[in-house]
């Protein structure tokens, strides 16, 4: 029985307490997750084609919310870089508007997943799938950089990949030498910085490293590049207020259906693997349901205050356990601590370069690419290599949707053509080693089925039944080794019976176990047979045969 759905935070603070030994690893972790997520939440509204102070409402009210009911005792949420594309083609294609009403819709859809009990779904995601949709996005969000890494000045920043590039190469000649040397220089700084740090107590975000020193070189030299404050103007240093969206008609919601299921699913996803994550670093396990419930509320509340989609945020996440976090207390913290940051400091935002934002996702992209799994997986069987590229160039060419949807039903008819292979029907022999069947009078079959009897192999099974040429008196069918039935293999077996019936044909079935009697009893198969015409094993049913026509049939082993 499922247990009652209770944010982590409550069943922690109910059933383990709550020291000021925890507080104070959660006060250190959370301000410098903190400080770590300003520059990650700016950089992933810009590069979605949103202002960058919604980024920072995302994560303060998002960030919340998730914490206070999710399911995770260290999981850290706001924008991540797996929402960026998503974002992007909703806001050039419906307007922010069309996204704050996905993104409601999208928390709603959580909510029910969560509810209907789904959050276990995530291990059904094969691995190929994962891999491939993770380096795809990877390479969707690096392109999305290259523009403000170069300085270009582009009249137009279409959504589509190939289209992209193109505008690049056209547009080349406008490379900026200073927004390319920023870019080189935080790059290094973000990729050099961890080695640094391990010496420094409290490891200092390398992004905020970069933010500093390259805003401080553009302020102090002049340096001609764009900044935030170029693109964006001034950045507003008040809470987010509250705003329900106005276009709510029929039409409308139906238009972005597709684009708030594939809200939910990625936020599903990628929570989910985040807490998965977080789980193995730190040996404790997380409440799936509960935390796609969370992320649902978490969403919800972030459209109504002006921000943009959220989830858990692996890279934060793992901060957080790295630097001490215990409980969500410390993503709470760590929301505080950005909002006394965009009261005091917000104005100082529109200093940050272009360049730098751009370095920093771009190095995000790196470290999203998976590249050392996708390589190993071309060692794997052909099958997962085709999901792996199909998955892998969906993701690219056409929508994130596309590339994990296609990808799963590769995986899944692929497995299933796996294992209707693994299934196997046959006549036995009137003298079988083994099972030590003992000899069997004429017209007395019997016809093993092994391996999953389901709609994949039911074609299989019914060729086979064709190859004997006579009626028989009696057939049975052996079942032992029948893990489970679906409804098309109950549906043979009824089409086998009616068959049985017409050619008078006593059929019978061995090895009829407690979950193939389940199944028989609900389809209506056992009301139509009898119980009678159905044994546990098959010495049991030959005992039935003997006495049916009338003659004798010595049992040779119990393995029968």
């Amino acid at each position: 029985m499922n247990r009652p759905l209770r944010p982590k935070l409550y069943l922690l603070l109910k059933e383990e307490g709550y020291s000021f030994a925890d507080f104070s690893k959660d006060l250190m972790s959370g301000l410098i997750v903190g400080i770590l997520a300003l520059p990650m939440s700016i950089a992933f509204a810009i590069a979605s084609g949103v202002r960058p102070e919604q980024g920072l409402y995302t994560a303060i009210v998002a960030g919340f919310l998730i914490a206070l009911f999710g399911g995770s005792r260290v999981q850290v949420s706001g924008p991540t870089g797996a929402f960026v594309v998503l974002v992007y083609s909703i806001v050039q294609l419906h307007g922010y508007e069309g996204l704050v009403i996905s993104t409601i819709m999208g928390g709603l859809i959580l909510i029910a997943m969560g509810l209907m009990r789904f959050g276990a779904m995530i291990k059904f995601v094969p691995y190929p799938v994962v891999i491939g949709f993770t380096s795809g996005l990877a390479v969707v969000l690096f392109t999305g950089q290259v523009r403000d890494m170069l300085g270009l000045q582009l009249a137009r920043f279409p959504v589509d990949f190939v289209e992209r590039w193109i505008v690049y190469f056209k547009n080349i000649s406008s490379t900026s030498i200073y927004a390319l040397l920023i870019s080189i220089l935080g790059v290094g700084i973000v990729m050099l910085w961890p080695k640094v740090s391990k010496r420094i107590p409290g490891r200092i975000p390398g992004a905020l490293i970069a933010i500093f020193l390259s805003t401080l070189l553009v302020y102090v030299l002049n340096i001609p590049v764009e900044t935030i404050g170029d693109r964006f103007g001034d950045i507003p240093s008040t809470f987010p207020t509250f705003r329900m969206p106005l276009n709510l008609g029929w039409e409308k919601i139906m238009q972005l259906v597709s684009p708030a299921l594939a809200i939910a699913i990625l936020a599903g996803m990628e929570s989910l693997l985040s807490a998965v994550v977080a789980d193995g670093m730190t040996g404790k396990r997380h409440i799936s349901d509960m935390e796609l419930i969370g992320q649902g509320i978490g969403n919800i509340f972030s459209a109504l205050f002006g921000g943009i989609p959220a989830t858990g945020a692996i890279a934060r996440t793992a901060a957080n356990i790295r630097n001490g976090g215990r409980t969500p207390i410390a993503a709470l913290i760590h929301v505080l601590t950005l909002v006394f940051i965009l009261m005091f400091f917000g104005k100082l935002v529109k200093l940050i370069p272009m360049a730098t934002l751009g370095a920093i996702i771009a190095v995000v992209a790196y470290n999203m690419s998976e590249w050392r799994h996708f390589a190993k997986l071309f060692l794997s069987p052909k099958q997962d290599i085709l999901i792996l590229l199909t998955t892998f160039f969906l993701t690219i060419f056409v929508d994130l949707i596309a590339g994990i949807g296609v990808g799963v039903v590769l995986a899944a008819f692929l497995f299933m053509q796996h294992m209707s292979t693994s299934s196997k029907g046959s006549f036995l022999k009137k003298e079988s080693e083994e099972i030590n069947l003992p000899p069997l009078p004429e017209g007395v079959e019997v016809f093993d089925i092994q391996g999953p009897f389901f709609f994949a192999a039911v074609e299989k099974f019914k060729y086979a039944l064709t190859s004997i040429h006579y009626i028989p008196k009696v057939l049975i069918l052996r079942l032992d080794n029948v893990p489970m039935i679906d409804a098309t293999g109950v549906r043979l077996l009824e089409e086998i019976w009616e068959k049985s019936k017409r050619d008078k044909t006593l059929l019978l079935f061995s090895g009829v176990q407690k979950h193939l009697h389940d199944v028989f009893k609900r389809s209506g198969l056992l009301k139509k047979m009898g119980e009678d015409k159905m044994f546990s094993n098959l010495d049991k049913a030959l005992t039935m045969v003997s006495s049916y026509l009338d003659v004798k049939i010595v049992a040779q082993a119990a393995t029968i």
